[in-house]
């Protein structure tokens, strides 16, 4: 699936203070729609990217854009969040792109596991944003300030972007509306009869609106100094004859199949258990036990995203993983560039951040004998 990333940038922010728009100030000495462009520049599933602008801000992205790692295409936006998305789609129509994710600029925090998390889950839904449950009690005011009603916080959630869609579907609820403005792209999609499903947000994921939002991403980036971690994994299956085996998230046809209650997928079950380990989150027969009907020939990157969310509750993110796959078959060579771009996209990396090697046990034991397949993982992360 090819994913297009328009990145709403058009905006004033006069909440924020300052002398000019939000998301061409600095945090921690870098812009913050430097920030933010370069998670979707660096995300191996995104491409291309699309900055709405305001009329009068073509000069400070001028500035702004050799600080970028790669390059983006620039349209002016509109006069409401609406239209500046409908110039961005317009332009991003021609792209040949099979999906969009739209993103607030002024949210530098998002992680390239939540950019993963909503890819995944494109292949399902055709609208899909990130949420957060509400962890204080709410209560509707009236304009005095007076309490109306108290409302259950089970039943509502905090929307966040980026919000993504098929763009087929999205273009069309576009058409719909007409000139008509609504909050954000979920409310357009509803409007045309869409269902829009949600991942689970991230609390660092927040929109800087106010001089605090400002404090507080500023005190992010200088402290706690962040820590790094190291989680390990091991795992293994057995060999059996059969038509296929699934190997680091992988089809390979060789005449093998592992034996297990999921897709024994020995890769990325270790993987899964370094996460865990990086996370203190125990193991992955805590979470996915063999027992459970609900994982019967579940595919293992479903144990992999759910490792990564506990990861990032735990304040972490993923810097690189190294995998090790020991046994006498098969061959992981054919396989090796598939591999790493499928672990790569799971894990929100770039490709070089990913290794796989493969090594024997010079024909003794069970995997020298060919009675099985043995995986080895190690992931380091970045704590704050």
């Amino acid at each position: 699936m090819k994913i297009g990333a328009i990145i709403v940038a058009g905006g004033r922010g006069t909440r924020a203070g300052g002398d000019v728009p939000k998301q061409y100030r600095e945090i921690g000495g870098r812009p913050v729609l430097a920030r933010t462009l370069d998670v979707f520049l660096a995300h191996p599933l995104i491409g291309p990217v699309i900055v709405v602008i305001g009329a009068e801000d073509s000069k400070r992205f001028e500035a702004l854009a050799p600080l970028l790692a790669g390059g983006v295409e620039t349209v002016t936006g509109g006069t409401t969040r609406t239209a500046s998305v409908r110039a961005g789609l317009q332009t991003l129509e021609h792209a040949g792109v099979d999906a969009v994710m739209i993103h607030d600029a002024a949210r530098p925090f998002l992680s390239a596991a939540l950019i993963t998390a909503l890819a995944d889950a494109l292949k399902d839904h055709a609208a899909v944003l990130p949420a957060l449950a509400s962890v204080d009690a709410l209560m509707q005011l009236d304009a005095t300030g007076r309490l109306v009603r108290v409302i259950n916080r089970d039943e509502v959630a905090a929307a966040q972007t980026p919000q993504a869609f098929r763009m087929a579907e999205l273009m069309q609820a576009y058409r719909a509306l007409g000139e008509t403005a609504l909050p954000d792209d979920a409310a357009v999609a509803v409007r045309a009869g869409m269902d829009v499903h949600t991942v689970r947000g991230e609390t660092g994921n927040f929109k800087l609106t106010t001089p605090e939002d400002f404090a507080r991403a500023e005190a992010m980036l200088k402290g706690p100094s962040a820590i790094t971690v190291t989680g390990q994994g091991f795992d293994v299956h057995r060999l059996e004859t059969a038509d296929s085996m699934m190997l680091c998230g992988v089809e390979i046809r060789d005449g093998l199949g592992l034996v297990g209650h999921s897709d024994a997928d020995v890769g990325l079950h270790a993987l899964t258990d370094a996460i865990l380990g990086a996370a203190g989150a125990g193991d992955i027969g805590q979470h996915f036990s063999p027992s459970d009907p609900r994982w019967k020939g579940a595919a293992s990157d479903r144990f992999v995203l759910h490792a990564l969310d506990l990861l990032q509750q735990a304040g972490g993110s993923v810097l690189h993983a190294d995998i090790t796959l020991i046994g006498e078959r098969p061959k992981v060579g054919p396989y090796r560039d598939a591999m790493r771009a499928r672990v790569a996209e799971l894990l929100g990396l770039e490709l070089r951040r990913v290794n796989i090697k493969a090594t024997t046990t010079e024909k003794l034991g069970f995997t020298g004998r060919g009675e099985g397949l043995a995986a080895q993982a190690i992931i380091t992360a970045r704590m704050t």
